[in-house]
């Protein structure tokens, strides 16, 4: 079942995002060369804890996963590029990085994603982010009312193909509001225009493609039940933002400003 969301609760979900997009920032900032993915999760944990959220991603376990998450943020380096763990790894020159947080506040969920560079971006790196990037302003500006689901997943699509990036529909965006993934609908990171959900006013949903520079779009799970990285060893990107479908468009609500998609 989808429960579209009133003005009220897209404000507390708007709230929640806030802290995601802090949190998120105060990550970027602390990520150098040196600098352990535990240090960057403990970091995250301080933004959280200040706002008076919680984490939606410490303790979950889904069904695919062998061990409840032991992090407030996925930190994946390289060629993994979700649900990556925050271990001892310390962070290198040329490393890229992916952060992935969510936050619970007042009931009402955020959750987003960013990729970048730690150090020097090698030209290759630099156009697979941009890239990954490009897709989520498309799908995001593909939400609007009226339009159906496989516009936005066509979005998405078009961006890695034209690129000659790998993709796959097996993990994408989802439902969001009460809990970090509700029950519908699924957002895949492909599709087809005109096909799928109609889009309404009051809908939220995250939307998160995810790249594989390798052009592949095949991918393996480490023996931590977690970490998803290329089976080809090429590097993967990821960006994500929590939006909401209203009268005048969509609506960004993982920002610590109030950006409309144009």
């Amino acid at each position: 079942m989808i429960e579209l969301k009133t003005a009220d609760q897209i404000a507390a979900m708007r709230a929640a995002g806030a802290v995601v997009a802090e949190a998120l920032e105060a990550v970027r900032t602390k990520a150098a060369v040196g600098v352990s993915l535990a240090h960057l999760d403990q970091v995250a944990r301080e933004v959280l804890a200040r706002a008076g959220a919680t984490s939606p991603f410490l303790g979950y376990q889904p069904g695919f996963a062998p061990i409840p998450y032991p992090g407030v943020v996925c930190l994946s380096v390289n060629d993994a590029v979700l649900h990556g763990l925050p271990t001892r790894y310390r962070l290198r020159d040329g490393d890229l990085l992916s952060v992935d947080c969510g936050a619970t506040l007042d009931g009402w969920t955020g959750d987003a994603a960013i990729s970048f560079c730690v150090g020097h971006t090698s030209e290759a790196d630099r156009r697979l982010l941009e890239a990954t990037e490009h897709a989520l302003a498309a799908g995001i500006a593909a939400a609007r009312p009226g339009a159906h689901l496989g516009d936005v997943s066509a979005a998405i699509g078009e961006v890695a193909r034209a690129a000659g990036y790998g993709l796959h529909t097996d993990f994408g965006g989802h439902g969001i509001g009460r809990t970090m993934h509700e029950s519908a609908p699924h957002v895949p990171n492909d599709g087809r225009r005109g096909h799928g959900l109609r889009l309404r006013p009051g809908l939220t949903i995250a939307i998160e493609p995810w790249f594989l520079a390798g052009g592949l779009d095949a991918y393996r799970i480490d023996p931590d039940g977690w970490t998803l990285r290329s089976t080809d060893g090429s590097r993967g990107a990821h960006f994500e933002h929590t939006i909401a479908v209203t009268e005048g468009g969509p609506e960004i609500l993982t920002s610590r400003s109030r950006p409309h998609a144009s």
